[in-house]
């Protein structure tokens, strides 16, 4: 079984306000394994099956406003957890996905993460499990 962790990249700017978040960097990364993939970002997390994921495409640079924090998306419904502007990963699913909010709605047909090695988390997702 391959494992692959992503730890999230922290703009220094950035750390405080989202460590009152409770998103520092102990409680947020983001692992893909023959099975699942899963995203912890602070008290949030999303998991879904790794048959679930359609694609990955790096992503960014962002405005600090549409990337840092937890973030929902009007123009796709996509879902964002963001603790850097640099880069990112945007990943979509066949099935869309709860993650912002308890519960099952609303759900996300993708969610980008700004994970300290966006490449290698594309590489990792894009390899067939096995």
């Amino acid at each position: 079984m391959s494992v692959h962790r992503s730890a999230f990249r922290f703009d220094p700017a950035f750390r405080a306000p989202l460590a009152l978040l409770g998103v520092r960097p102990e409680t947020s990364w983001v692992l893909v394994d023959d099975e699942a993939l899963e995203i912890r970002y602070g008290p949030w997390r999303l998991r879904t099956p790794r048959a679930n994921v359609t694609g990955a495409q790096l992503d960014g640079p962002y405005r600090w406003w549409r990337a840092i924090g937890p973030h929902l998306s009007f123009a796709d419904g996509g879902v964002t957890f963001g603790s850097s502007t640099a880069a990112g990963v945007c990943v979509r699913f066949a099935e869309p996905v709860a993650a912002l909010v308890p519960g099952p709605w609303p759900r996300h047909p993708g969610a980008t993460v700004t994970v300290s090695d966006p490449e290698a988390l594309r590489d990792a997702l894009r390899t067939p499990p096995g």
